[in-house]
């Protein structure tokens, strides 16, 4: 008898993972995706990520968050070197979230002629 473990499939795996249901006594059934299913499968993947760190809050989930971003940006071209520049330049331009601070609401100010 054949049994399908199929809990919110099909879904993008990492790539040892059919390797580790096969040593597990499994058949994984694949196929390669194209660019476009590939990115919105990975869009979908970094969702499914976020939400499973929204519920545990763990490291392991910031980390495949991580590991799914830099998938996105290998898919557009972009090298995980040229994702932490870009991060860079823009921490040093408009600073980080560190000092935790929550813009409340903006006050036009009134322009008085000289």
């Amino acid at each position: 008898m054949m049994q399908h473990e199929n809990n919110r499939l099909p879904k993008l795996v990492r790539d040892r993972i059919p390797e580790i249901i096969s040593a597990s006594g499994k058949i994984a059934m694949t196929r390669t995706l194209d660019d476009a299913e590939y990115l919105a499968a990975l869009e979908q993947k970094l969702a499914e990520e976020y939400a499973e760190y929204r519920q545990d809050g763990s490291l392991e989930e910031l980390a495949d968050m991580l590991e799914v971003m830099y998938a996105l940006a290998s898919a557009h071209g972009w090298s995980p070197s040229t994702l932490e520049l870009v991060r860079a330049k823009k921490a040093e331009q408009r600073g980080t979230f560190r000092a935790r601070i929550m813009l409340e609401s903006i006050i036009e100010q009134e322009q008085t002629e000289v």
